[in-house]
Parts: structure tokens; C-alpha cells; sequence
């Protein structure tokens, strides 16, 4: 329900948003979480972290936190917690969560070690779990659809058609996740306010960008949302409209397990350093002040959010992955890493398309045209295929990958000195996990690739190294947003 516009109505927000202020201080939103925490925590701190070698983090799939972009994993979350795994010396292990209400359920039984998505400090729920230092603030707004002819509407009666102030959405219906702090905050506004404002409960599987589009798209009429998700939003959907405040500013942070205080010290700790940088600012305002790339982004097929879809070249990735068994994800984050889906790259040394083969290769594998998408990934399958043909003895599918995809990179015969190698130094030269890797690593030095075992000579080590990590490591983040 609408009522008539009146011009105190500046008042009227400020007088609603005064009496509710205690209680938006102790119960807080967001825009994600369940607002109910009543699980007990497991004793898992920084030294189990560390000796388990892998932070993993609880986030979740949005267009802010986290997704992909053209093949490449991007969010606000990922760019910050891949730089606190790293001043941790840690691999990040990123654990997509599909239902928000799930996220302090998994934290504490232990799932994960940190929730990094935005999340409002609240005093009720620290008694439960604990909050690092606030990476950000911001503020709740109503979110709400303009009409569809509003370009060529009389400003007054565009005017009358919206709603300016919090007290006349009494006896409307506002659609919200059932479990967030959103609804605590209508609920308070209802009792403020001396009468109802409806509710409609949404479950956990919806973000709150899914929800805002829905209301873009005149599925719901009024949703809340932070004001920094609300704003990246209606640089999509000018329908939308955000002015009306519902909240003062609230805190936004990540959550530790109260049973691990090192953890959080070393997260407040890094936090304070990282927000002395200008990397810190510069991340916040890719994801949420940089409009028109998330346009860019929010219209391309290629946006995770949008297709379940990675490059233009999925079908054909698909098709020859057959070929070789593996999973198309991972021979899709291989051409990631190769050319980053550009089927014109060409590198230094004359290896050229989007599985980069060299020129000699191209003409024993039949590629007549290496710019060719479907030539470059039917060449570059068919040698990886010949390369998986000398590792039989590797027993292990994901060390034969391994081996193969290391292969490809630096070539065969560099590879099978690294396991010569590690078979005289004691190491299973069948493994490459921890034993023919730290060997390929040391054929850039002349000790040892001097050494007699070793055929091929010097090898720069550090990049078939860290060639197998990156594509196991992207492999694993297609594999949480992308349904096979």
C-alpha cells in the first residue's frame, strides 16, 4: 500500500531509524547469513590450519563474493582472501556454500575455517562466532522497480508511483531470505512503525543480487539489500530504485570460530596492513563502484551468473575431453592457462592458438591453422594423449595428469629426468605430488642438471611447477560454480 507524499517525510525515516537503533545494533544485516547461530564450535585453530598447509575459506556464489568471468575466477572475496593465503603461506581452498542459512552451521562443525562474505556485525551473534575488524560499512535501502514506461513518465507522477519513505510500505509485502537479518530489521521497522509490513520468505539458495534481479524483473515488488550491492546492481537495472535508507551504516566482516583466536588475530592483523594499501581500495571499487564493467560483465554469455557457461569453445572442449578421459573443466583450465581463450595468442617462442603449439608440432599433429579453435584443441588432445601414453606405470589418475600436463609444458624427456632424479635421491619417482615436482624444481640449478642421471640438461623448474598447481587450482574453482 502507497499513502499520499507528505513533506516532513524526512522526519518521519529519521524518527523510525532513532527508535529502532538499539536493536538495529544488536541484531544487525547483511546480505547473507542466517541471523540463527546456535551451533557449537570444534577446537581448530591457526597451527592446524598451517599444518594442514590449506586455508578453507566458506564463501559464497555471487556477483560480488565470487564467480567467473570469461573463464577467470574474480569477486571481491576471492581477489582479498587469495592475498591472505598467500601472507599466510597457505594454498586457498575455496568451499562454495549453495544455501546461505548454511554458512555458521559449516564454520562450526568444522567444514571451513572462515566465512569471507559480507557479513554484519551484530551483538547476538558474538556470542556464537567471531568477527574480524570490518572490512567495510554501508547501509540497508529499500530496493524497488520503477514503472516500465518511467523514461517518459511526468516526474509527479512518477513520484506518486514510488515509495519515499519507510512508512509507506505498512501493509505492503517485502520479499526477503527467511533466515536474514534483513527480516529482523522489517520486523523491528513493523513494530516501530505500530502496524505490519508483510513478509515473504525466500530461501537460502537465492543471493541477494538473484533476488534484486527478480525484483528488476517485477517478480517481487520490494526486497533490502546493502547499499553497495543495491548500487552495482542498478548500473544493470536503471528500473531499479535505491534512495530510500531503511538502516544507519552497519559493519561488514568476515567470521572466525570463537575456538580459534590466532586465526582471527592473524586475519585483523593482515586487515590492518591491507587496508594501509592501495590494492585494498582498488579491489572494493572493481566489485562495487565500477559500473561500467560490471555492465560489461552482467551482459556477456560468458558470465558464470548469467550461462553456465566458461568460454566460447565449451561444445568443443567437451568433445575432445573424451578423448582423454578427463573431466572438460580441467582441459578447459588447461586453454585458460595456455592463452587465456584468445585463439590469436601467440607467444615468444612461435607457439601459437589456444592450446599454444609450437610450429613443428602443429605440422606433426595435423593443425594446418593453429588459429583454428577446433584444429588447436583437437592438436593439442591428440598430444597430450601421445604424452599420458609414456606415463603407464603411474597407477594414480590425478598423478598421471599430472605428469602429463608438466609434460606438455616444459616436454617429456625434462619430466622423465625429474623422476631419474627423484628415483636417486630416494623419492617415488611414480608420484609427482611432493616428489617429481620438487625434482623438476631443481633442474635449474647446475648441480643437478649436470648431475649423470639427467639426459636433458636445465630445465626452468619453476614453471611446469607451478603450470600443474594453477590449472589444478582453477580446475577446482570451475568445479564449484559450473554444473557438468
Amino acid at each position: 500500500m502507497k499513502i499520499n507524499k507528505f513533506s516532513s517525510k524526512s522526519f518521519t525515516l529519521l524518527f523510525i531509524i532513532l527508535i529502532g537503533f538499539s536493536s538495529c545494533l544488536d541484531k544487525g544485516s547483511e546480505n547473507s547469513s542466517s541471523s540463527k547461530v546456535t551451533y557449537e564450535s570444534i577446537d581448530w585453530d591457526l597451527k592446524d590450519i598451517k599444518k594442514l598447509g590449506k586455508i578453507r575459506a566458506l564463501t559464497v556464489y555471487s556477483a560480488t563474493t565470487y564467480f567467473l568471468y570469461k573463464g577467470r575466477p574474480m569477486g571481491y572475496e576471492y581477489e582479498l582472501l587469495k592475498r591472505f593465503a598467500e601472507h599466510l603461506g597457505l594454498e586457498l581452498e575455496l568451499i562454495v556454500v549453495q544455501n546461505i542459512d548454511e554458512l555458521f552451521e559449516k564454520l562450526n562443525n568444522g567444514e571451513g575455517d572462515i566465512i569471507a562474505h559480507g557479513l554484519t556485525i551484530t551483538k547476538e551473534r558474538k556470542k556464537e562466532v567471531a568477527f574480524t575488524d570490518y572490512l567495510y560499512l554501508t547501509k540497508q535501502v529499500l530496493v524497488q522497480k520503477k514503472p516500465d514506461n518511467w523514461r517518459t513518465m511526468h516526474w509527479h507522477k512518477l513520484e506518486n508511483a514510488m515509495v519515499h519513505d519507510a512508512i509507506e510500505l505498512l501493509n505492503d509485502t517485502v520479499h526477503i531470505r527467511a533466515n536474514s537479518a534483513y527480516k529482523e530489521r522489517i520486523q523491528n521497522l513493523s513494530e516501530e512503525l505500530g502496524g505490519p509490513i508483510h513478509i515473504k520468505e525466500l530461501p537460502g539458495e537465492l543471493s541477494t543480487d538473484q533476488i534484486i534481479q527478480n525484483v528488476a524483473q517485477g517478480e517481487y515488488e520490494y526486497t533490502i539489500s546493502d547499499y553497495n550491492i543495491a548500487s552495482i546492481m542498478e548500473a544493470n537495472f536503471p528500473v531499479l530504485d535505491i534512495s530510500v535508507p531503511v538502516s544507519f551504516s552497519q559493519r561488514i566482516a568476515w567470521v572466525t570460530r570463537l575456538s580459534s583466536p590466532d586465526l582471527l588475530k592473524a586475519t585483523n592483523k593482515w586487515l590492518k596492513t591491507m587496508k594501509r594499501k592501495v590494492d585494498y581500495n582498488v579491489i572494493y571499487n572493481k566489485y562495487f563502484k565500477n559500473k561500467k564493467a560490471f555492465r560489461s560483465r552482467a551482459k556477456s554469455q560468458f558470465y558464470s551468473l548469467n550461462k553456465n557457461q566458461i568460454s566460447p569453445y565449451d561444445k568443443i572442449l567437451k568433445n575432445y575431453s573424451k578423448t582423454l578421459n578427463w573431466d572438460w573443466l580441467l582441459l578447459t583450465s588447461q586453454v585458460y592457462q595456455e592463452s587465456r581463450f584468445d585463439p590469436k595468442d601467440k607467444s615468444w617462442a612461435n607457439a601459437e592458438g589456444l592450446m599454444q603449439i609450437m610450429p613443428a608440432t602443429a605440422k606433426d599433429l595435423g593443425v594446418t591453422d593453429p588459429t583454428d579453435p577446433e584444429q588447436s584443441i583437437r592438436g593439442g588432445t591428440k598430444y597430450l594423449k601421445q604424452i599420458w601414453s609414456n606415463f603407464e606405470k603411474v597407477t594414480d589418475s590425478i598423478q598421471r595428469i599430472k605428469f602429463t600436463l608438466a609434460s606438455y609444458n616444459c616436454g617429456l624427456y625434462h619430466v622423465i629426468d625429474a623422476q631419474r632424479l627423484a628415483l636417486k635421491k630416494g623419492l617415488d619417482p611414480e608420484k609427482w605430488d611432493d616428489n617429481v615436482e620438487l625434482m623438476i624444481l631443481e633442474l635449474s640449478k647446475p648441480k643437478m642438471y649436470n648431475d649423470p642421471v639427467v639426459k636433458y640438461g636445465y630445465v626452468r623448474g619453476i614453471e611446469p611447477y607451478n603450470y600443474v598447481i594453477q590449472i589444478f587450482e582453477r580446475y577446482e574453482l570451475y568445479k564449484q560454480v559450473i554444473n557438468t
